[in-house]
C-alpha cells in the first residue's frame, strides 16, 4: 500500500527536475543572447568610446601640466639670479711676503695683506675720492695747516680690545721716529698730533693739499706694540705671525709650500672680522697665496684653484683664449716713465736726454700693450688740474733726434753706435722683469739704436729690482711711479730728495734745478687749484727744457678674475691695494633670490 502512494510523488519530483532543468537551459540560452547582443555584437563601437576617453583623459593631463608650468613660470618670474654672501676667495699675488706692518710694507704683497688686515683713518671710494674708513669725517682749517679727524664710536681692535686716539697718536710717532726707519717717515716730517676724545689734529708746517692722502696709513695697536724695543720692531713677530689689526679680515695662519725660494709658495688664510668699521665682510674666508713667479701664478690661475690674480701684466694665451677668465684693468692714477739718473757721465748731457725723448714713439708703445689707456707727457696726467699742454715734452720726431746729436758732436760709427771724444753713447735700462716692461723697453730699445744709441737692458727679478731702484743702482730706469688723485710729485723732483747720507732717494732722476725746486715747493702748499696750477707752471718750464725723464703712459693695475666678483672696484685707482676700497661687500657666490 505504501509503495502505491509514493509512486506519485516521484514523477511529480521527476518532472519538477525537468522543467527545471528546462529553465536552466533556457535561462542560460537568454544570458548567452543578452551578452551576444549587448557586448560582442557591439565590440565594434568600443574603438569610438577609447578614442573619446583618450581625448579626455589628454585634456586633463595637459590642462594638469599647464597649471604645473603656470606656476613654476610665474616663481622663476619673481625670482633673479643674484650674488649672496659666502663662499672662500682665493687670490693669487706675485712677489714676496716679508712684512705686513703699514709702516712698513712696500711691496705688492706686503701692501696687499696690510691693507686687508689693518684699518686706516680714510680711504678712497670706487671713483677714486677720499672715503672714510676709521674716521668719520674731517675738518680743515681756512689755512689748510689743521686737519681734524673725528673717529667713529666702538672702534675695536680683531683681539677684542677699544681701538682709540691713543693708537691713531701711536702709530703716527712711530712713523716720525728716525730709529723706525719707516719709509713713510717724510710725509710726515714736522707734523705734529694732538687728540681729545675721539677726535685727533694733524697739524702741519705749512697748507699742503694732498696731506689726506698720506693719512691713508693702516693704525697699529698700542696695547702690543708699545712694549717691542723701537729697534725690534721691523722684526717683530707681529709683522708675520699674529698682527692684530682693524681691517675687513683678520690673521688666523700662515703655511709655506716649497724650501726652494725661488718657486715657493706663501699661503695666509684670513677670516672676515665681524666688528670691522664699515660692515662684516660677505665672504666667509680670504686666502692669500704669494708665488715667486709669474709662472706659478699663470699655472694656479689656469687649474682654477684662485678667484683672483695680481700680477701678470701681459697674460698668455691659455687665459686670453679661456672665456671663464676675465681682465679687469684698473687704470692707475700713476705714469710710467724712462728716468735718465743725470749723474750718469752719458745722461748728464741734456743734448743727448732730449735726443732720446724725441726718439721714444710713444703712441707704438701705447698701441702694443693690449689695453686703452692715456699716453703721459708730464710730471702730472693730463686729466689733472696741475697738467698744462704747454710745457708737454717733446713730441716724437726721430729726424729732430738725429740732428740734435749730430750738431752735439756725436759721430756714427760702423758699429751703428755713436761716440763723441772716443765715448760711445751707450748705457744700461734697468728694468723689473715683468712682460710689459720687457716689451716695452725693446721697442724703446729698437726706437734708440735708430739714432745710433746702444741701450742694454738689464731686467731683474722682481726680488732684485727694489733695491736697485732704492739705492739708484742703474743708468736709466723704466718705472712707474703713483702720482696720485690729488697729484703732489715733490718726491720725485725736488734735489732734497735725492740724499745719499739720508733715506730719500725717491728722485729716481737725480734731478736738481733750483727753480723748480722753487716752484715745486710753492705749488704744493697752494689749496686752491688755479693758483696751485700757476705755482707749479716754472717746475713745468724747467723740467720741459731739461728732460730728465721722458714719460711714456698711465700703467694699469691687471686684475684677472675667475668669473665675476660682484663688488670690485673697476674703475681707475691711486695704487693696486686700492681694488679693495670694497673688498667687504665683494661676492662671488649666485643664487636664485625672490623678489620682494
Amino acid at each position: 500500500m505504501a509503495e502505491i502512494k509514493n509512486k506519485p510523488l516521484a514523477k511529480q519530483i521527476k518532472k519538477q527536475l525537468i522543467e527545471s532543468q528546462k529553465q536552466a537551459i533556457n535561462a542560460t540560452s537568454n544570458a548567452e543572447s543578452h551578452i551576444d547582443k549587448h557586448l560582442f555584437r557591439r565590440f565594434h563601437k568600443l574603438r569610438n568610446v577609447k578614442r573619446f576617453l583618450s581625448f579626455w583623459i589628454l585634456t586633463v593631463v595637459i590642462v594638469i601640466l599647464g597649471l604645473f608650468w603656470q606656476i613654476f613660470a610665474q616663481f622663476d618670474y619673481y625670482q633673479k639670479l643674484e650674488p649672496v654672501p659666502g663662499g672662500i676667495y682665493n687670490e693669487g699675488l706675485l712677489g714676496n711676503f716679508t712684512n705686513l706692518n703699514p709702516i712698513f710694507a712696500n711691496n705688492k704683497v706686503d701692501s696687499s695683506l696690510s691693507r686687508l688686515i689693518f684699518g686706516s683713518l680714510i680711504t678712497f671710494d670706487n671713483n677714486n675720492k677720499i672715503s672714510y674708513e676709521l674716521a668719520s669725517s674731517m675738518k680743515v682749517n681756512s689755512t689748510g695747516t689743521s686737519y681734524s679727524l673725528t673717529l667713529r664710536p666702538n672702534l675695536k681692535w680683531q683681539d677684542g680690545k677699544p681701538l682709540t686716539a691713543a693708537d691713531v697718536l701711536f702709530t703716527f710717532r712711530l712713523i716720525q721716529n728716525p730709529d723706525v726707519n719707516s719709509p713713510l717717515r717724510s710725509y710726515f716730517d714736522g707734523v705734529s698730533f694732538s687728540a681729545k676724545g675721539n677726535l685727533i689734529t694733524f697739524n702741519i708746517p705749512n697748507p699742503l693739499a694732498s696731506f689726506p692722502d698720506y693719512l691713508n696709513v693702516g693704525i697699529l695697536p698700542q696695547h702690543i706694540l708699545s712694549t717691542v724695543p723701537v729697534s725690534e720692531l721691523r722684526s717683530s713677530s707681529f709683522n708675520t705671525q699674529n698682527p692684530i689689526g682693524s681691517g675687513p679680515f683678520e690673521f688666523k695662519s700662515l703655511a709655506v709650500k716649497g724650501s726652494d725660494p725661488s718657486n715657493a709658495e706663501v699661503q695666509i688664510n684670513l677670516a672676515p672680522y665681524k666688528n670691522y668699521a664699515l660692515g662684516e665682510p660677505k665672504l666667509n674666508a680670504f686666502i692669500v697665496h704669494a708665488y715667486a713667479s709669474v709662472n706659478q701664478l699663470e699655472k694656479a690661475l689656469l687649474s682654477g684653484s684662485l678667484n683672483g690674480a695680481d700680477g701678470i701684466s701681459v697674460p698668455s694665451s691659455k687665459i686670453v683664449k679661456n672665456k671663464s677668465f676675465k681682465e679687469n684693468s684698473l687704470i692707475l692714477t700713476a705714469g710710467s716713465y724712462v728716468f735718465f739718473r743725470t749723474s750718469n757721465s752719458v745722461l748728464s748731457n741734456q743734448k743727448v736726454r732730449s735726443a732720446l725723448e724725441q726718439a721714444v714713439n710713444t703712441n707704438k708703445i701705447i698701441s702694443s700693450l693690449g689695453y686703452k689707456t692715456t699716453e703721459v707727457v708730464s710730471p702730472f696726467l693730463k686729466n689733472q688740474v696741475e697738467y698744462n699742454p704747454q710745457y708737454a715734452q717733446a713730441q716724437f720726431n726721430m729726424d729732430a733726434a738725429n740732428t740734435i746729436l749730430t750738431q752735439d758732436g756725436w759721430i756714427m760709427g760702423s758699429n751703428g753706435i755713436r761716440s763723441k771724444k772716443g765715448q760711445e753713447l751707450k748705457f744700461n735700462l734697468t728694468i723689473p722683469n715683468i712682460k710689459e716692461y720687457v716689451n716695452v723697453a725693446n721697442l724703446i730699445k729698437s726706437d734708440w739704436a735708430t739714432i745710433g744709441a746702444q741701450a742694454d737692458i738689464l731686467a731683474l727679478d722682481v726680488q732684485d729690482f727694489p733695491s736697485a731702484l732704492n739705492y739708484h743702482q742703474y743708468d736709466a730706469v723704466l718705472y712707474g711711479i703713483s702720482i696720485g688723485a690729488n697729484p703732489d710729485v715733490y718726491a720725485y723732483w725736488n734735489s732734497e730728495m735725492f740724499n745719499p747720507a739720508t733715506s730719500r732717494w725717491t728722485n729716481l732722476s737725480e734731478y736738481k734745478n733750483t727753480e723748480a725746486d722753487t716752484a715745486l715747493s710753492a705749488g704744493r702748499t697752494r689749496l686752491d687749484p688755479v693758483l696751485r696750477r700757476v705755482k707749479y707752471a716754472p717746475f713745468l718750464a724747467a723740467w720741459q727744457a731739461d728732460v730728465p725723464a721722458v714719460g711714456l703712459y698711465q700703467p694699469r693695475d691687471l686684475y684677472i678674475t675667475n668669473g665675476t666678483v660682484f663688488g670690485l672696484t673697476t674703475s681707475n685707482i691711486n695704487s693696486s691695494v686700492d681694488r679693495y676700497n670694497n673688498v667687504n661687500n665683494w661676492e662671488i657666490v649666485e643664487a636664485k633670490v625672490t623678489e620682494k
